[in-house]
């Protein structure tokens, strides 16, 4: 009777997510944001709005964003801590999640102290602003203002390249059957493809073997 293979403890070892423009693969879902967001400074009005749902890679944008424009980026719950006049003097401003409430005074300060100043605000959520229910009617006005842009969640193709980069950085091998079969089983967000791959890595270290089908099968089951 073979003895079954002991599993060893993984280290949790950081592993920071490459954030950078190279780092950021383009497909039909995410390719209208990705080039609004590299036109910088030529974008087609001062205000830009980015939504799209959770996983769909709106921080990557911004952060790609923030390394071309050097914007600061700003929680949205902490807007109404900051000096807004000063942010906008300063540059570009980038407000991430406003759809989880927003201080809508001092977006509107911030909004107008940008136009004066001649500087662009990137705002990013899941939802469009007529979901936010505004209260102050001069902010819904001036984020009409803005440009609309979506990113979608990933379709098979870019879920796959994302899947094969994300494994390549930690320096996994992995069949391309493995590949098929998360692709068409997993949830379709990019944060979910972080999530799979990094317990995926962690498994196949404590079980001292390959990642496989199975590995893959059971990981899944207990994803989310």
């Amino acid at each position: 009777m073979s003895e079954e293979t002991p599993r060893q403890l993984p280290l949790e070892l950081p592993h920071e997510a490459a954030l950078g423009r190279d780092d950021y693969l383009v497909g039909d879902c995410n390719r209208a944001a990705f080039d609004l967001i590299t036109a910088w400074p030529d974008w087609p009005s001062n205000f830009v709005l980015l939504a799209g749902p959770v996983g769909a890679g709106k921080t990557h944008l911004v952060s790609i964003w923030q390394q071309i424009s050097g914007a600061e980026v700003i929680r949205a719950d902490n807007l109404a801590s900051q000096d807004v006049l000063a942010l906008a003097r300063k540059g570009p401003v980038a407000v991430e999640d406003a759809h989880g409430g927003i201080d809508e005074e001092a977006l509107f300060h911030l909004l107008n102290a940008a136009r004066d100043a001649s500087r662009q605000v990137l705002i990013t959520s899941r939802s469009w602003p007529a979901a936010w229910n505004l209260t102050l009617p001069d902010l819904a006005s001036r984020l009409r203002l803005a440009t609309p842009v979506e990113v979608a969640e990933p379709d098979d193709d870019l879920l796959r390249r994302v899947l094969v980069k994300l494994f390549a950085d930690r320096q996994l091998s992995v069949d391309l059957p493995v590949i098929e079969y998360l692709v068409v089983r997993m949830e379709r967000s990019l944060e979910a493809a972080n999530r799979i791959v990094a317990t995926l890595d962690r498994e196949a270290l404590a079980a001292r073997r390959r990642i496989t089908r199975p590995m893959a099968a059971a990981v899944l089951e207990h994803d989310g």
